[in-house]
């Protein structure tokens, strides 16, 4: 992913930046549907929708860590989130005051308060098992309590106008997704659609950041088995004693009884999965090898013009004339 972000800085910086500014924020794509309108630039879709599947994966992170993991009790939350609040709150002082004299840049001060969840895992991972396993658990837990206050952030104080209607109706399908999964559906395909159409849809024309939306849909997904552990290990016993018992045949083909034995075994695998865990172990490469290079890529050509000199005395360090614009 850092080469992708070296690669956008050059590309931005080089004398074909019309180019890369043309390709993320010119160029429209999107479609109508009746009264519906969806356009909007390449950078526009990156940052609210692909960043809002991102987010979905963060957000089943955090469910899983609230279920079982350094989340699951308020000793075992206590010190990340004291950390992540740390973590957010300094930064966000240290701006203030370094910019309180330039009004114009002093609404940044939001900027600083995220942590790269793929940069700090991503050096963890450079150094391997030289890492104690809980330092990783820690610091995951950390980014995760750390990420949910910086989209909380974004929500309340980086929103310009909110449709309280599709808020609303956001809040409704929310309650559908909910009801479900105390209902027992289990089926992922349900959860996407009414997700995408309801949730993430209405958020979008809220006005309120879209990958919020990610968020609250996967704390929806259920995360419980639906046999245990133990009825799975006899149930599996039992099946593979009369896969091997039974007369094989003379070519390579399953007998009829061998054949019915494996859906039942694959059932009995799909029961004793959570929704959440497969969700999650699904979609990871994906976020990894797509989104994450794609958004740093569309996001990191941060075009510098004017004085280094000036820039690097400046309290905000990198205000560019594309930060003035917008």
């Amino acid at each position: 992913m850092y080469k992708r972000q070296i690669i956008a800085l050059a590309w931005a910086n080089s004398s074909f930046y019309e180019s890369y500014h043309y390709i993320w924020h010119e160029f429209k794509v999107g479609y109508t549907w009746g009264e519906v309108k969806l356009f909007g630039s390449l950078h526009h879709w990156i940052n609210d929708g692909l960043m809002a599947l991102f987010f979905f994966v963060i957000g089943l992170e955090i469910k899983r860590e609230i279920m079982g993991g350094e989340l699951s009790s308020i000793k075992k939350a206590t010190l990340p989130i004291a950390a992540a609040i740390g973590g957010m709150v300094v930064p966000a002082v240290i701006y203030v005051v370094a910019t309180i004299k330039y009004p114009e840049i002093l609404n940044g001060w939001g900027v600083p308060m995220a942590t790269d969840i793929a940069f700090a895992l991503g050096l963890l991972a450079l150094l391997g098992k030289r890492v104690h396993i809980n330092l990783k658990i820690f610091l995951t837990a950390l980014a995760i309590a750390d990420d949910l206050g910086a989209i909380l952030v974004i929500a309340v104080f980086y929103t310009e106008s909110i449709n309280y209607y599709e808020l609303l109706s956001g809040a409704f399908f929310i309650g559908v997704l909910t009801i479900a999964n105390f209902a027992g559906v289990r089926r992922t395909l349900f959860y996407g659609i009414v997700g995408f159409l309801g949730v993430w849809m209405a958020f979008l024309f809220s006005g309120v950041h879209a990958t919020i939306a990610g968020i609250l849909i996967a704390l929806t997904i259920p995360a419980k088995t639906k046999i245990s552990e133990s009825e799975y290990y006899n149930k599996l016993t039992e099946y593979l004693s009369k896969f091997y018992k039974e007369k094989r045949t003379e070519d390579s083909l399953l007998t009829q009884k061998q054949a019915h034995l494996m859906s039942k075994i694959d059932k009995l695998n799909d029961q004793v999965q959570t929704p959440l865990q497969k969700l999650e172990h699904a979609l990871h490469p994906f976020v990894v090898y797509f989104i994450l290079p794609v958004f740093a890529l569309s996001n990191a050509g941060v075009h510098v013009e004017g004085s280094v000199v000036e820039m690097i005395l400046h309290p905000c360090l990198l205000y560019t004339s594309d930060a003035a614009d917008e």
